[in-house]
């Protein structure tokens, strides 16, 4: 197959995948594991997903960035969503992630640090969930 033809096809996968995520993981198993579970262990498990997800966000989207880019051989307005999904991420897993935790394992879970820094976090996943579906919604890009 023509790399053409088969670029396409991938960015769609790993878009799918990236942002189904998101949505399966932000508005279904976090809820249930915290309706379910007690707020601990939820916020435990939940917190390994969150990882997980970031870091299959950091993978996919770091593909689909440069499959879009070598594609369409332009950065066009999709590559920066994307960018701004990737930055979103990488914010959040390596800097918000890190400071949540260092206040939870000092057991200052209801200091106000801790819910800003938690509203925060949650604000870029939503936000990062946003923009990945505005790129489905959208489809993919004409072709050239």
């Amino acid at each position: 197959m023509k790399i053409k033809i088969i670029l396409p096809v991938i960015e769609r996968l790993l878009l799918t995948l990236w942002v189904g995520s998101l949505c399966t993981v932000g508005s279904m198993v976090v809820p249930v594991l915290f309706a379910t579970l007690d707020r601990t262990l939820a916020g435990s498990i939940a917190g390994k997903l969150f990882t997980l997800t970031a870091m299959l966000g950091l993978a996919c989207g770091s593909i689909l960035l440069i499959a879009m880019i070598v594609r369409s051989g332009r950065y066009d307005w999709r590559a920066w969503l994307v960018t701004a999904m990737l930055v979103l991420v990488a914010g959040g897993q390596f800097i918000l992630a890190p400071l949540i935790n260092d206040l939870h394992m000092r057991g200052l879970t209801d200091h106000a640090d801790f819910s800003m820094l938690h509203s925060l976090a949650g604000l870029m996943f939503v936000l990062t969930a946003v923009l990945g579906l505005v790129l489905v919604a959208a489809g993919r890009a004409r072709p050239d």
